[in-house]
Order: structure tokens, then C-alpha cells, then sequence
């Protein structure tokens, strides 16, 4: 069993900067690729960024390209979100998520093993 738990989210500017966090714990967090997603209101929820174990492979939504970077930190079990040039379309709950199989195959969200509970952020225009 593996608990994740998200933190950083907040109230923000548009063209501003959050960095989310996650912690996890329980089973050793270097097996798991980890991978972030997000649900804005009214909208199914949507593959954000992945990253596999070691740190050495990073997937992105199209349209975070460029803004937003994840990163891990094995000896800390914790895996980021810097999220820079904040848009208002940025605004959902931001959910973490670890998966035992492939970091490629979490953008497809199917089956993925465990999930936090979710952190809202909020960007104004």
C-alpha cells in the first residue's frame, strides 16, 4: 500500500508560478513511476506529466509544454510539479498519482495503482 500526499496548490496570478508536491509512503517509491493529472470543473480529468523511476524520462501534456517541469527525488519519496507561466486554464484540482507499470502507460490512466487526494489551484486572470 502507498499513500500519496499532494501539497502547494493554491491561489495564483495568471503569468505566476505554484510548485506542487507529493510525498509518498509506504512501499519503496523508487519502483514507481509517478505522473500528475488534473480536473477542472465541469471536465473529465486529464494526463498532465509523467516521469519514470529514475527521473531520466518526462512526458507532458501538449499544452504545458514549456511551462511546466516534474521532477523527483528518490531519497525524499517526493515528486514536483513547477508549474511557471500560469494560465486561468490552469485552474483544477491536481491530483498525483504512482503506478507500478511503464510511466508511458499512465497517460492512458487506466488502471493506475494508487492516487493522493488532490490539491486545488486556482490561477486569476
Amino acid at each position: 500500500q502507498v499513500q500519496l500526499v499532494e501539497s502547494g496548490g493554491g491561489l495564483a496570478q495568471a503569468g505566476g508560478s505554484l510548485r506542487l508536491s507529493c510525498v509518498a509512503s509506504g512501499r519503496t517509491f523508487s519502483v514507481y513511476a509517478m505522473g500528475w493529472f488534473r480536473q477542472a470543473p465541469g471536465k473529465e480529468r486529464e494526463f498532465v506529466a509523467t516521469i519514470s523511476r529514475s527521473g531520466t524520462s518526462t512526458d507532458y501534456v501538449d499544452s504545458v509544454k514549456g511551462r511546466f517541469t516534474i521532477s523527483r527525488d528518490n531519497s525524499k519519496n517526493t515528486v514536483y510539479l513547477q508549474m511557471n507561466s500560469l494560465k486561468p486554464e490552469d485552474t483544477a484540482v491536481y491530483y498525483c498519482a504512482a503506478d507500478l507499470g511503464a510511466a508511458g502507460n499512465m497517460r492512458q490512466q487506466r488502471n493506475i495503482d494508487y492516487w493522493g487526494q488532490g490539491t486545488q489551484v486556482t490561477v486569476s486572470s
